[in-house]
């Protein structure tokens, strides 16, 4: 980049598109400005209550990354049509649906810096609030034509088997890592694959940048996902702006962890005993931090999150070279940097 040229930023969370061009920029400003406007409206009822829980995380902002990605997605053909708009609302109430839910398996009392529905209200609250958003995404896609509603309802099915997956575990003798991997393949890899497959279907992009847009979202939920997990023991506080040892204290097993404790080195047993549940006392954090640091599981999870990235700068090389090619390139540069 030239001295004269102005990066637009957005980031949230390890999320960050550098937006070289201000025309992208300033479209994609644009495009999410229709985005939350139809957010707002969709979610009203003529009962007040419904809409002030709707509204409860649509208020608390957030990333709004999966609509973002919609609307770069859609750069490749004609980003102004108004069903761009529209799959972009989509894939957001979507994916406010699921935090609703999330957040009453998880037993959560905050998200996005607001007090969690079920934690304000109640858990049957809550349940209906995201069933009530899932019904107006229905309502939405049915808009965009039977071939989108056969494509969300493949989706959906792929977040809630990801779901159920992760909380019956993996099955006897089965790979715990190939376990990981396929959950947050259909957890998180899913709906971002949606959302760059709507974008380019609705903008009139080619079959062939479709694929290549949805296969980049695919892999980009599995790169968010394993930077995290690094980032959650390699890097300190100060730096990563999250308390590191999150993951050990609910007793979350992540990718590092996975690997650590498959290494058959003696040297991994007192982890392998620390790991064996929650840990609550501080001292015990920071002993399992030390060791994950010091394992080959922390390296060998950077080397799965650099193939992934790989896999993701192939499906781009499929794109034409232009800004919205650079933003996402720049993304999955940015998401395997901050790891370091």
């Amino acid at each position: 980049m030239t001295g004269n040229q102005h990066t637009h930023t957005t980031s949230e969370r390890g999320i960050r598109f550098d937006f070289a061009d201000p025309a992208l920029a300033e479209a994609v400003h644009a495009g999410l400005g229709r985005v939350e406007n139809l957010l707002r409206s969709v979610v009203q009822s003529d009962l007040e209550f419904v809409t002030e829980t709707s509204l409860h995380l649509v208020d608390a902002g957030g990333k709004r990354f999966r609509p973002l990605f919609t609307l770069l997605a859609a750069q490749f053909g004609d980003a102004g049509r108004e069903d761009v708009t529209k799959a972009a609302a989509v894939v957001e109430l979507i994916h406010l649906a699921t935090l609703y839910h999330d957040d009453v398996m998880d037993e959560a009392t905050m998200r996005r810096g607001a007090v969690s529905a079920n934690a304000r209200w109640d858990n049957t609250i809550a349940i209906l609030t995201g069933d009530f958003l899932f019904a107006h995404a229905s309502k939405l896609v049915a808009d965009l034509g039977t071939e989108a509603g056969h494509i969300m309802a493949s989706t959906f099915s792929k977040l809630v088997t990801g779901q159920m997956r992760e909380t019956v575990g993996p099955s006897a003798g089965q790979d715990p890592v190939a376990h990981y991997l396929k959950v947050i393949d259909e957890k998180t890899g899913s709906l971002i694959a949606t959302a760059g497959r709507f974008g380019g279907m609705f903008a009139g992009a080619t079959p062939e940048q479709v694929r290549a847009l949805s296969t980049y979202g695919d892999v980009c939920g599995s790169v968010f996902q394993i930077s995290d997990d690094i980032i959650d023991i390699a890097s300190p506080a100060t730096e990563s702006g999250k308390t590191p040892g999150t993951d050990l204290r609910e007793g979350v097993r992540t990718l590092p962890m996975l690997y650590a404790i498959a290494d058959p080195d003696p040297q991994g047993d007192r982890l392998r005993e620390l790991l064996a549940g929650p840990l609550a006392d501080d001292n015990l954090v920071d002993e399992a931090l030390k060791l994950l640091r010091e394992s080959a599981g922390l390296e060998q999870a950077r080397q799965t999150l650099a193939g992934y990235a790989d896999r993701a700068r192939t499906a781009l090389a499929a794109l034409p070279a232009g800004p919205a090619r650079d933003a996402l390139d720049s993304l999955t540069d940015y998401v395997v940097a901050r790891t370091y």
